[in-house]
């Protein structure tokens, strides 16, 4: 009966999670109901209200505070806001995004999305040779891979399924329907997407999120880890490597960046060097994020001063702390 009793209070998170499939199941077909302008409204509205009272918002105001020091605290919210208000769009917008991406390069002026870069993702494409693109949760993330998928660029992209296994059945279907190759991540994952890279094709990964296995690199001032995934296949395959991101626009609009091939810091031995190539993708993510800080997803816990190596301690290690 003990271990009946410890296996149903192991399994209730997901049994729990399951029950939620209903639910979810209609708020997706709401949105999709509502077309894909009132949908992002309504989800924006929807975080904007609830947004400040989740814990996750302690951790966004520590984050920002942290990256920003200098900002007044009314600003340091504003941007909290904008950031409740990109998620709650960009959840809402999982329902048409088999549809948001509208681009016609011969008619661009009446499309939903701008594309800049479009010659990157030709030479891609078209030169025969494997590539990497790294990305950040920046306005609606999921766009790139559903780009590369819609310019033909045979591209397989790295996912973090949710937490909730409602939640990411959906989203799994979702992604799917609207993209290329997909590959979950976890134990083993390296090896399969070494096989991507090494049988000629494209890998993608969001290198914004926590790693504890990662590199230390310097994000916003303070030591962080990151995923030296992409970092590696790079010294291994010498391929180039691009930075994509999504930038939301006023009107529904998006504007689609893809970066030339960053020329990466290289190791006495003339390889690429792993730590330095990871800061250097690092870097351009800073500067899109400081760009548009609204548009990033602040409430992930993105530096954790406990998991670095021993003096390596943030300056502003007190910041970070939820309050």
């Amino acid at each position: 009966m003990l271990r009946l009793a410890l296996v149903l209070k192991r399994s209730f998170p997901r049994l729990a999670g399951y029950a939620m499939l209903p639910l979810i199941a209609a708020v997706f077909r709401l949105a999709r109901g509502l077309g894909p302008e009132r949908a992002g409204a309504w989800g924006a509205a929807l975080l904007r209200g609830i947004g400040p009272w989740l814990p996750a918002h302690r951790t966004m105001l520590a984050n920002l505070r942290a990256a920003y020091p200098d900002l007044p605290e009314a600003e340091r919210r504003a941007i909290a806001a904008q950031a409740w208000d990109n998620l709650g769009r960009t959840g809402a917008e999982y329902a048409h995004l088999d549809t948001l991406f509208s681009f016609d390069p011969d008619d661009p002026a009446t499309q939903r999305m701008e594309v800049v870069g479009l010659e990157h993702f030709y030479a891609l494409r078209d030169d025969g040779k494997p590539g990497l693109i790294f990305s950040a949760h920046l306005g609606n993330w999921e766009l790139p891979a559903i780009a590369a998928a819609k310019f033909d660029l045979e591209a397989t992209a790295v996912f973090r399924a949710p937490n909730n296994p409602a939640a990411a059945r959906l989203v799994q279907a979702v992604r799917q329907k609207t993209m290329g190759g997909l590959a979950a991540s976890g134990p083993g994952a390296a090896f399969a997407m070494q096989g991507v890279v090494e049988r000629g094709g494209h890998l993608g990964q969001l290198i914004d999120q926590h790693f504890t296995r990662g590199v230390v690199v310097t994000f916003f001032g303070q030591p962080c880890l990151a995923n030296p995934l992409l970092a590696k296949l790079a010294r291994n395959t010498e391929c180039p490597v691009h930075g994509a991101r999504v930038v939301r626009l006023p009107g529904g609009r998006y504007r689609l960046e893809l970066t030339p091939p960053l020329d990466l810091p290289r190791a006495a031995d003339g390889t690429v060097d792993v730590p330095g190539a990871m800061q250097a993708m690092t870097a351009v993510v800073e500067g899109w994020v400081r760009e548009n800080p609204g548009q990033w997803l602040w409430m992930h816990r993105r530096w954790r001063p406990a998991m670095l190596p021993a003096g390596r301690a943030p300056a502003r290690a007190d910041a970070l702390k939820p309050t």
